[in-house]
């Protein structure tokens, strides 16, 4: 003998519409609340005519695991110390040249350096 006390009802799905507008809020509410950082500018001069130079050779190759001063190997710490014998103001001329194969970020680590130091006028070469 058997009893059912209800119908037996199919089982209805929940609704995912109410999940997918809490995704969508959450969304919203991130894009809004984020913080987009700010490009930095990298100061270059452009050489061109009536460009000058002048003073001793300030020549700094960079490597992709290193930078060399005028051909000598330096460590980038010491850069900014080993160009003030270099130059007479921050204003000076300093030519960056990136090797083969030194990568973007490595060239804007040096540069961010040197810029920290004071110097002022860098140019990039190819």
């Amino acid at each position: 003998m058997s009893f059912h006390f209800a119908i037996d009802r199919p089982r209805r799905r929940p609704s995912l519409t109410p999940m997918i507008d809490v995704v969508f809020l959450l969304l919203v509410f991130f894009m809004l609340a984020a913080r987009f950082g700010q490009d930095g500018a990298l100061p270059l001069a452009v050489a061109g005519q009536g460009a000058t130079y002048s003073g001793p050779p300030r020549l700094v190759d960079i490597l992709p695991d290193s930078q060399r001063l005028n051909g000598r190997t330096t460590e980038i710490d010491g850069l900014a110390a080993a160009l003030a014998p270099l130059t007479d103001t921050p204003g000076d001329t300093i030519i960056l040249r990136a090797v083969d194969g030194a990568s973007l970020q490595r060239l804007v680590t040096v540069m961010s350096v040197l810029e920290r130091a004071g110097f002022t006028r860098l140019v990039l070469v190819e």
